[in-house]
């Protein structure tokens, strides 16, 4: 099993040095960094995109990509490794791969007139073509684009005419070619051009989607023109604000006919044109940085909520109500085109704007475009990580949120280092690669310092002194580590032989060591990376633990007492460079890497001896140790940082509650970032501490309820300026408004007001029907504006809030906000409205009737509640169990938290979390402990395991499995016997022998279990078992109980071929228990799976027991059947409803299985990291035979995989390996 797991990514950005590096089809669009393509997909029921995959087969470069118009699953990509790969995205594997091209393919396009051809160019040409499949297969060179005067910048296919393709040319010109028709090269180059040697690049190319010969085209400097492509004729220029405004980007808006958009390149302003005006339409301001290039998505994604639409009544009496328009722009001429637009920013910045709702979809703020060659984090605040990059830039993330808060300017060159200054100082010092080194002052923004001493010469390291926050040192090509101090005077130089890659100062302010070398030896050597090293890190507590990152893309951790390596971690796709940890987090490391991302890593399996060691209040000896002893070969691992000794220090400092303290600050100290400390936070208001406790940053993170209203107000009072991002404005007014306001204008003067405001509302002049609408009735107000937010809702705008608020319509408020993924907002207005906040406008009630108040409040109650399990959902399908927990601990549901920890595999959190909250947890917390004694079982830590069981009340059934487990000598046996107060082994056999004579099967198989002949218990508890099952009544729990001890036979007496028999029946049997289980706990992806083993060894093997393959197929048909139909969203195309007699087999099947006797436990387990992509482990499941996303893991046959989830769910249930060896499966 794999050692570190992966627990954050932070994504590279959109490159900005080619053009066609984004694209998009149907709920999926992609975008290029410099060696991988990210693909995001929608997420229906969140209605937010994902992160779904990283392709990183490309060893250079990427230079374009193109979807296959005809098959949203594939596209092509090209690269300045003269390769082009066509890519299955559902798959996510390459199709076909063309390598050894002539030149690079600069530009790159699907054909539209063939399914499964690919264009591609470079600089000159030829244009040449490559047929994929099929009989005329393989690459062949277009008949005429070929010879080009000027290099190729860009090419398209026309979308209906089969064969027309145009080039657009650094020079300015374009150049057509057609079927049939004249070819014309290098023609219609701007007027300003014609006659001279300038060129003016064509940076965008786009064929109008309603004509066969209308092209739009973007020059750098002259701007766009509508070009006729058969007369060779300009139609129109289309006019800036400024001549200074540049475009490099364009596309048409297939759902508005004539529409199009471009995107400025020196401020992030996405313009709206149309054809009949040279000005444009409207403008928005989305970032201060400008547009590297934008697609617009054909089909908008799908809205998982609609209010009712308006009721349609058409005829014209003073009452009906009128059909209210769509809402327009201010001079309501053209309506804003309802697309989504895909924007890639020069900052590397990455979003989906929805150009009808004006609002983002999905942001991505900054991104490094290039290879990262360093990062630290923050000397004083763990959750911050600095950066350093290729593309001249240092970012500054959150690494909770995954969010850059802060970057650099730029422009610096390459910047190889970085060091933080000490403390709060909050400045970074940078090296650059010719450009000497400076400080940022990172809340300032700006640079406060440079160092040129190294002239022109690399600086290959930069390290700032921590002890004297004065001194910097840096090392360079040049053969020189230099010391100034931070205003620029030099205090020393040392020369070396050759150029310096590190230097470093001493963090030790007590003690010198002096190591002597004399003896010319090496102690020990490394072996293992293919390709030279580059990043090296100490662990600050284990101090044999190192960790190695190398050129050979993967991250090695080693055991330097022995020389051996513990783990290989190949997620990075391409050379690792920066390795980091924080002093006081430091089983969480960070790893940055030429692949352009950042990812964070849990060290913690690596120690969980150490960790289930504080979780069973083992002395300090087990826990906290010196050098000297920790280093001993074989020694267990102990903590020997200053964390943990200040840890203790503090602990043993308490007077009260040290057990809390303990448990708190090692959770915090172990933990990945991701929502432990909001979790104890929560503990701790759970269990009574005062507000004025908290910390600061708790109003971030998940609050509890009671805290929410009132720090969201107190954020309210703060925030006294609003920012303004849209400015210009429509023209014109059709004249049927005219006409229209004249007949209101009419039925306002003759009294006629529910007329008059019908009529505002056709025009859609909304806020005049509503101020109006009082002077009919209160009653008739609060229907128009119920009717509003509905239209509103429906064209999905924010303006729908305060309409919802007035009318007290909570729960449509809710709704809306759920429906858009919002929901934190949901969960707010659910809140304010339970506190009475928001009062619901009801019809007054007759006298002695009950007041609805409180039959409200527990409506608004039950709406919370609904919505909390929404947003701890969302979290834990991210991945992001500890935040699920919060969620519920923030309504006061600490076994619902607990649940989440569990389903999770946050165990040691949960038992932790568990102690310290006490009596509600505990039914929770002793699962969890059972779970961390099978983890025990698998380190062989059998006597840690005992005492985590002993932790437990009624703990003697878990006992028994654990001594019938361990496989030691009869004197060992005996001892942990005696530990567990269990009979020595001498004896058990005669207790069976009694038991059974007595009749008491269950005693008897656990004595059996417990003697030195338990392979006496299986026939005696399989006939138990078959016996049972042939009554039609019989239940899960009269045969799991006595499955589950039989399991833990010993491995070595299971294996025996005189159990062959037994052990074949225990393996089925044991099998289709599982799958009643997985469909009891709701673990929906392992339930054919258990079906389809359980049957397999139904086939293959000779046994007699009471299951039929043909009852075993009926029953998983039903299951599947009854679920999908019970599952089915309403958006989802309808399913063939299940037939009577499957309905009677899946109700048979559920009174067998009855109902899961802890809360909360149900549901598919989802581990941290289960959502992050790799860029290059690519392992398929032997369960499903898909692509395993998320951690992995192994089978005894260390070939086949299965995801860890899968395997924590299986595990759950059937106890052994899906192999059907009768080896335990144990991932815990």
């Amino acid at each position: 099993m794999t050692q570190v797991r992966q627990v954050g990514l932070l994504a590279a950005g959109c490159q900005p040095w080619n053009k066609d590096v984004c694209a998009a089809n149907g709920d999926r669009f992609a975008y290029c960094a410099t060696l991988a393509i990210y693909i995001y997909q929608l997420d229906h029921r969140y209605n937010e995109f994902k992160l779904h995959a990283i392709m990183s087969e490309h060893k250079k470069t990427i230079t374009a990509i193109s979807w296959c118009p005809h098959n949203p699953d594939l596209f092509a990509s090209g690269s300045t490794d003269n390769l082009v790969i066509v890519w299955n995205v559902a798959e996510q594997k390459v199709i076909a791969k063309l390598d050894n091209i002539k030149g690079i393919p600069a530009c790159l396009g699907w054909c539209w007139d063939t399914d499964d051809a690919v264009a591609f160019v470079s600089q000159k040409g030829p244009l040449l073509l490559w047929t994929i499949s099929g009989p005329d297969s393989g690459v062949s060179v277009h008949k005429e684009a070929h010879g080009f005067v000027s290099d190729v910048s860009i090419f398209r296919w026309h979308t209906q005419k089969k064969g027309k393709v145009v080039f657009g040319h650094i020079d300015g010109s374009i150049s057509l070619f057609q079927p049939g028709n004249k070819h014309q090269k290098h023609v219609l180059r701007p007027e300003s051009l014609e006659g001279t040697d300038e060129e003016d690049p064509v940076t965008a190319l786009e064929w109008d989607p309603l004509s066969t010969d209308y092209l739009l085209v973007a020059n750098l400097h002259y701007g766009i023109r509508l070009l006729d492509s058969e007369s060779l004729y300009c139609i129109t220029t289309f006019s800036f604000p400024s001549a200074a405004v540049s475009v490099q980007c364009l596309a048409w808006v297939p759902s508005a006919p004539g529409m199009f958009i471009t995107g400025d390149s020196q401020v992030g302003i996405l313009r709206i044109w149309n054809v009949s005006r040279t000005t444009p339409i409207d403008n928005f301001k989305l970032k201060k940085t400008g547009f590297h290039c934008l697609h617009v998505v054909n089909s908008p994604p799908k809205k998982k909520f609609s209010a009712q639409s308006p009721n349609k009544n058409h005829y014209t009496s003073s009452t009906s109500e009128a059909v209210p328009p769509p809402n327009l722009t201010q001079n309501q001429a053209f309506s804003l085109p309802p697309g989504h637009v895909v924007c890639c920013f020069l900052d590397g910045g990455v979003g989906l704007y929805d150009m009808g709702a004006k609002k983002w979809d999905f942001l991505r703020e900054l991104g490094h475009v290039e290879t990262i060659f360093d990062c630290k984090f923050k000397p004083d605040d763990p959750n911050l990580l600095a950066t350093a990059s290729f593309d001249g830039t240092i970012k500054v993330w959150d690494i909770n949120t995954l969010t850059a808060l802060y970057t650099s300017p730029g422009n610096e060159g390459v910047i190889f280092a970085l060091s933080w200054a000490p403390g709060d100082l909050n400045c970074i010092a940078g090296a650059t690669s010719r450009n000497g080194a400076f400080i940022w002052d990172v809340q300032k923004g700006k640079m406060i310092q440079r160092f040129n001493e190294h002239g022109k010469n690399g600086i290959f390291y930069i390290a700032w002194s921590h002890r004297d926050s004065k001194r910097i040192a840096t090392c360079s090509g040049d053969g020189f580590c230099i010391i100034r101090t931070t205003d620029g005077k030099l205090l020393h130089k040392y020369k070396h032989p050759a150029a310096v890659f590190g230097c470093d100062w001493s963090q030790n302010n007590n003690s010198v060591r002096i190591w002597d070398y004399t003896q010319d030896a090496c102690i020990n050597i490394l072996n293992g990376h293919t390709a030279p090293v580059r990043g090296l890190t100490w662990n600050t507590e284990i101090p044999y633990l190192l960790i190695s990152g190398s050129w050979d893309s993967t991250i090695k951790v080693w055991d330097t007492r022995e020389g051996v390596c513990l783990d290989t971690v190949y997620d990075h796709g391409a050379d690792v460079y920066g390795l980091t940890c924080h002093p006081s987090r430091p089983f969480t490391m960070a790893s940055c890497s030429r692949d352009s991302t950042v990812r964070l890593w849990s060290l913690i399996p690596l120690i969980t001896p150490l960790q289930i060691n504080i979780l069973a209040d083992r002395s300090w000896e087990e826990i906290i140790g010196n050098t000297d002893n920790a280093v001993k070969e074989g020694s267990p691992p102990l903590l020997c940082g200053k964390v943990s000794r200040d840890i203790k220090q503090e602990v043993e400092n308490l007077m009260c509650n040290p057990r809390v303290k303990k448990l708190r600050l090692f959770s915090e100290c172990l933990s990945p970032p991701g929502g432990s400390d909001n979790l104890w936070n929560l503990v701790a208001v759970i269990n009574g501490q005062h507000d004025s406790l908290l910390p600061q940053n708790y109003s971030k993170g998940m609050m509890h309820l009671k805290h929410l209203i009132k720090f969201r107000t107190s954020e309210a009072q703060e925030l006294t300026t609003i920012k303004v991002s849209k400015f210009g404005g429509g023209i014109g007014a059709p004249t049927k408004e005219k006409k229209l306001k004249e007949a209101a204008e009419l039925h306002l003067r003759l009294g006629q007001i529910q007329r008059y405001c019908e009529l505002m509302v056709e025009l859609g002049e909304w806020d005049k029907a509503l101020s109006i609408a009082p002077g009919v009735s209160v009653k008739y107000w609060r229907k128009l504006m119920q009717r509003r937010a509905d239209q509103l809702i429906q064209e999905d705008k924010d303006d729908v809030i305060p309409y919802c608020i007035a009318t007290g319509d909570v729960r449509k408020l809710v709704d809306f906000f759920v429906s858009r993924g919002q929901l934190k907002e949901a969960l707010l207005v659910a809140q304010a409205a339970c506190e009475g906040n928001m009062q619901p406008l009801h019809i007054s009630t007759p006298k002695g009737a009950s007041s609805s108040d409180d039959i409200y409040k527990e409506d608004f109650n039950e709406l919370l509640h609904k919505v909390i399990n929404e947003l701890a959902e969302w979290y834990f399908q991210d991945g992001r169990a500890v935040l699920a927990a919060c969620c519920h601990l923030a309504v006061d549901d600490i076994e619902l938290a607990m649940a989440y920890l569990i389903r999770g595999n946050e165990l040691e959190l949960a038992v932790s979390v568990g102690t310290v909250l006490g009596e509600p947890a505990v039914p929770a917390t002793h699962y969890a402990l059972q779970l961390l004694a099978r983890k025990c079982m698998m380190i062989s830590m059998w006597n840690l395991a005992a005492d985590l069981l002993l932790m437990t009340p009624d703990s003697k059934a878990q006992l028994v499995k654990l001594c019938a487990f361990y496989p030691g000598c009869n004197e060992e046996i005996n001892d942990l016997h005696k530990k567990c107060n269990l009979p020595p082994v001498e004896e058990c056999i005669e207790l069976a022998e009694k038991a059974l004579a007595d009749g008491n099967v269950f005693d008897t198989i656990k004595y059996y279990l417990l003697s030195q002949e338990p392979e006496k218990a299986l026939p005696i508890g399989i006939d138990f078992v078959k016996g049972c099952m042939k009554n039609s009544d019989w239940t899960l729990d009269t045969v799991y109980p006595v499955l589950d001890l039989l399991s833990f036979i010993r491995t070595e007496k299971l294996l025996l071929h005189l159990c062959t028999n037994t052990r074949n029946e225990l393996l089925i049997l044991c099998g289709y228990v599982g799958a009643l289980l997985a469909i009891r706990r709701q673990y929906q992806s392992i339930v054919p799976a258990l079906y389809e083993y359980t049957s397999q060894l139904l086939k293959r093997r000779v046994v007699s027991v009471p299951l039929k393959i043909e009852h075993l197929s009926e029953e998983l048909d039903a299951w599947r059947a009854c679920t999908q139909s019970a599952n089915q969203s309403s958006e989802e195309s309808p399913c063939t409803p299940p037939s009577d007699s499957q309905r009677t087999v899946y109700e048979t099947l559920l009174k067998r299985l009855k109902e899961e006797p802890l809360k909360g436990i149900t549901g598919q387990d989802y581990v941290t990291g289960s959502n992050l992509p790799s860029h290059s482990d690519i392992h398929i499941s032997c369960l499903t035979g898909l692509k395993i996303q998320g951690p992995v893991y192994f089978l005894e046959d260390g070939k086949s995989a299965i995801s860890l989830n899968d395997a924590l769910m299986w595990a759950k249930v059937n106890p052994f390996s899906p192999l059907g060896t009768g080896i335990r499966l144990n991932p815990f």
